[in-house]
């Protein structure tokens, strides 16, 4: 086979319903509505879509690891403030193609309360959280739909204080990815950041079938070029479910009760990795996962620990997907959060953690979207609330006319 990364692994973690013939039995899951199938299906396409674009524009042999589902939960929250084009962009971006947006909320809603609960030897938690500069007045059913559907916390910061408000922030998202992302908010514009929309997502699963620590050996991870790496391997024979054709080997490893797997995807010696994924579409990745079949296998894995961090090629790719008009400070319409309107979609930040070892995996992503105001003038507050100092001047000459102070605002 051929290693074509450093992490030669294509890993998404997948809602799976095949149960394991040696675990023990669990309770019956309910059915997906049509409208939960649909947004599942939305934020597979949408981010077999996203990963193609952030691989194709990665420098040459770069690990790529990201949360779909988080990324998409973040700007579900901020589509939830959306309207006329802006809105429109997005929905063809996040492909939710004819859902109306009670649909889409109600879905997020019922997947997070089953995706959090579905096996309870996996540990598995999504947050979602809104910081607002308490300044402003957003609207209010804005809010109470991210509380209602993503059970978000809405909470206003005083931006003025930056470093306090990136710190609560980050603090946040430090707790609800259990300290593997410790900060993502990078910094906070107190004259133009006016709210940061954020989703923290946190995973632990044990694998089903252990591998043992004595099986683990040193080995050669072959990378492109011709060059190798040491590596620590895994070892273990069990029963998976696996398939091969001519391009590629594929095996799908559980956790816990077999709710969660891994999956991975080998290419050929003959295959080029890169050229493999930009070819990658939600039909075939369909394909793929229902060619599997159960067999007995033996698998090497390394063991991996990573950290991922995107950020500006991360707009590239949303605004190459069809969604620059949330980018643009001109043209985005984003008064369904902010009446007013003059704010759009300034920065998006993610960030995740990997660690694959003998006992199972441990994985956590961080999504923060981070809004602001098209144009400071306008929007600036000034109240006269205090002693103050003023002139009367004629404007051509600069002739100061009268000047004085004011500490008493006398009427009568």
């Amino acid at each position: 086979m051929k290693y074509k990364k450093v992490l030669c692994v294509f890993i998404l973690i997948l809602l799976s319903f095949f149960g394991c013939d040696t675990t023990e039995p669990t309770e019956p899951i309910r059915e997906l509505s049509s409208s939960e199938t649909k947004i599942v299906e939305s934020d597979n396409s949408f981010g077999i879509k996203l990963f193609k674009e952030i691989n194709a524009g990665e420098e040459t042999n770069s690990n790529v690891f990201i949360s779909p589902l988080s990324i998409s939960m973040a700007l579900g929250m901020t589509y939830n403030g959306a309207h006329t084009s802006t809105e429109e962009a997005m929905r063809t971006t996040l492909e939710f193609a004819d859902l109306s947006m009670d649909e889409i909320n109600e879905s997020y809603k019922s997947l997070i309360e089953l995706l959090t609960g579905i096996d309870t030897d996996v540990d598995f938690n999504i947050a979602n959280s809104i910081w607002y500069r308490d300044d402003f007045t957003f609207e209010q059913d804005f809010f109470e739909r991210c509380r209602d559907y993503f059970d978000a916390r809405v909470s206003g910061l005083d931006f003025s204080q930056s470093e306090a408000a990136k710190d609560t922030m980050n603090n946040w998202v430090d707790e609800n990815t259990n300290g593997k992302i410790e900060k993502i908010v990078d910094y906070v514009d107190p004259l133009n950041d006016v709210m940061f929309l954020i989703n923290a997502i946190y995973f632990n699963g044990t694998w089903t079938y252990r591998f043992e620590e004595e099986d683990t050996k040193d080995d050669v991870f072959h990378m492109p070029g011709g060059s190798t790496k040491e590596c620590k391997m895994m070892e273990i024979r069990s029963y998976f479910k696996y398939f091969e054709d001519s391009l590629l080997q594929a095996i799908d490893i559980p956790y816990g009760k077999g709710n969660y797997s891994m999956t991975v995807i080998l290419p050929e010696y003959s295959e080029d990795i890169d050229e493999l994924i930009a070819g990658l579409t939600k039909e075939k990745w369909d394909e793929w996962m229902n060619s599997f079949y159960e067999d007995t296998v033996t698998l090497f894995l390394p063991k991996i620990k990573l950290e991922y961090k995107i950020k500006d090629l991360l707009e590239d790719v949303l605004k190459s997907l069809g969604m620059g008009v949330a980018f643009d400070d001109q043209e985005a319409d984003f008064t369904g959060m902010y009446e007013p309107g003059g704010i759009f979609i300034d920065r998006i930040i993610h960030k995740t953690f990997l660690e694959v070892d003998e006992e199972g995996t441990e994985a956590a992503a961080a999504t923060v979207v981070a809004m602001s105001l098209t144009c400071i003038d306008g929007n600036l507050t000034i109240r006269v609330n205090r002693p103050y100092i003023f002139a009367i001047r004629e404007n051509h000459s600069g002739t100061i006319l009268f000047i004085g102070k004011i500490i008493e605002p006398i009427w009568e």
